[in-house]
């Protein structure tokens, strides 16, 4: 259940998003390095975890959907496109 990982994919996919930061305090969006979800994720499967979370945005997200799922995803909707507006 990854967060905001700090990777091309926007680029890639021909969407400009302004300010993205990665570990380093840098840009107004913290993602987390690829390196280090990468890890994270094996530590998980070693760990042999049903879920592994990937960022502290991950974390929030899935208390947030379990809560008011309804809200979490307009929540989501609002961010997004607030920041590819």
């Amino acid at each position: 259940m990854p967060g905001a990982v700090a990777t091309s994919i926007t680029e890639n996919s021909g969407v400009e998003v302004p300010n993205m930061g990665g570990d380093a305090e840098e840009g107004d969006y913290k993602t987390t390095s690829a390196e280090d979800a990468a890890q994270i994720i094996l530590d998980g499967i070693e760990s042999d975890d049903l879920h592994i979370y990937v960022g502290k945005d991950s974390h929030m997200m899935n208390l947030a959907v379990r809560i008011a799922p309804r809200k979490a995803t307009h929540m989501i909707s609002k961010k997004m496109k607030d920041l590819l507006g």
